[in-house]
């Protein structure tokens, strides 16, 4: 079993704490090494995490899975910005120059088709409405972007999904993650009659809920 990042000086209260869905991110990559080493083999692959939070899973990716690849991670929260570097440095010291992290919403500052592999754990709790982002970087509501994803808890998911094949180039590949609510089987559904291979890579229950990681692919 391969090793968990170690996280140290992060304020949990602006910054998504790893939690089940994180873990299984990590379980998913881990279960993935040899199809993505297998995928990747003859090129540098360049890697975006949409949301990295704490960084952890950004940070297992570059340790055990695609330790060559070039990263570039984004999040709205400026501080899950710092905190992935922090994390990155932390426990990757000689290849921290490979990550890079962005604030920006979702992948809109991204030059299209050129993310090779792309990772995101959404908001997928559903609520009545997206929260508006702080105006300052000390806000501690910074922390409800990460969870809240309107109604259903589908609102932020499917501006990525809609988008995908903007993001990625021809031999990318996607995976996200789902709660029960959001309805992953109908999603999969959905994108399997717009031409991508899903693929179910994790479902497992977590707690009271169950939780889903989807690959997407094109055919």
């Amino acid at each position: 079993m391969l090793s968990t990042p170690i996280t140290k000086d992060i304020d949990y209260e602006k910054v998504y704490e790893p939690s089940e869905d994180s873990f299984y991110l990590l379980d998913c990559f881990e279960e993935e090494k040899e199809y993505l080493e297998t995928r990747f083999k003859t090129k540098v692959p360049f890697v975006t995490e949409i949301g990295t939070g704490s960084g952890i899973v950004t940070t297992f990716i570059l340790q055990n899975i695609l330790p060559d690849g070039i990263y570039l991670t984004t999040d709205i929260n400026p501080n899950a910005c710092k905190s992935v570097l922090q994390t990155v440095r932390y426990n990757c010291p000689s290849r921290a120059h490979l990550v890079d992290s962005s604030q920006m919403d979702l992948t809109t500052a991204i030059r299209p088709n050129t993310v090779d592999m792309l990772v995101f754990n959404p908001p997928y709790v559903p609520a009545t409405e997206v929260p508006d982002i702080p105006i300052t970087n000390e806000d501690v509501k910074w922390l409800d972007l990460a969870l809240l994803g309107g109604e259903d808890g589908m609102m932020i998911t499917w501006k990525v999904l809609n988008n995908l094949e903007e993001i990625l180039t021809g031999d990318g590949v996607a995976y996200i993650l789902f709660c029960a609510r959001n309805k992953p089987d109908s999603v999969a559904d959905k994108m399997r009659q717009r031409g991508w291979k899903v693929d179910v890579i994790i479902n497992r229950k977590a707690g009271w809920e169950v939780l889903t990681i989807l690959r997407f692919a094109k055919l």
